[in-house]
């Protein structure tokens, strides 16, 4: 291990996993360093890994509990940074890779109806824009993906590195791209994952 890993990563592992063990009953490893905003509001579920360098940052709209919840078994690489305000579920065996931004929120309103954000508004001062995002169960979300808020990733779904998921994946489907598009749909009876044709 020593070979593999060297002295220098081996120590921070350690030191790591006496940090996770004094502050996280329940994660499998939490690895320093890591940001973690607002800790009482959120949920880190059951055998939590997490890389380095995550960013996790709960800003509640109102005085609930919990607006960032894991299931059990979640995996998150490093620089991974999630951030909400009314709720992001990250559910069971869901594997994120590096770089994954998700988010419920956003600086302003920008859907072309009559409460827009004003241009000429300092971003900071523009009212915040929430909807919860939902990832369900066994879902893969590759590198350097942007999930943004009001999406829900149906169970089992793959999201291809480089996307920006910017509407709801059904269960079962592969989707990549800017904005995200599903390209494939596994099916259950002849065992593939076959292609979608528009």
């Amino acid at each position: 291990m020593l070979k593999k890993y060297g002295f220098f990563n081996i120590s921070k592992l350690c030191m790591s996993l006496i940090y996770t063990k004094l502050n996280f009953n329940h994660a499998r490893l939490i690895r320093l360093p890591i940001d973690i905003r607002n800790k009482h509001c959120i949920d880190f579920g059951v055998g939590l890994t997490t890389g380095s360098y995550c960013r996790i940052e709960a800003y509640p709209l109102d005085e609930r509990s919990e607006v960032i919840t894991f299931g059990k078994n979640v995996q998150i690489n490093d620089f991974v940074h999630i951030t909400a305000m009314e709720n992001v579920y990250i559910g069971n065996n869901v594997l994120l890779a590096s770089k994954i931004y998700i988010s419920d929120c956003s600086h302003g309103y920008y859907d072309g109806k009559s409460n827009d954000s004003i241009p000429d508004t300092h971003p900071i001062d523009r009212e915040y824009k929430t909807a919860p995002v939902r990832i369900e169960d066994n879902v893969w979300i590759g590198e350097s993906v942007s999930i943004l808020p009001g999406v829900t990733v149906g169970k089992n779904a793959i999201i291809g590195a480089n996307s920006v998921v910017t509407k709801n994946v059904p269960a079962n489907c592969i989707a990549v791209g800017n904005p995200a598009r599903v390209i494939k749909k596994y099916n259950f009876e002849t065992k593939i994952w076959e292609k979608l044709t528009y």
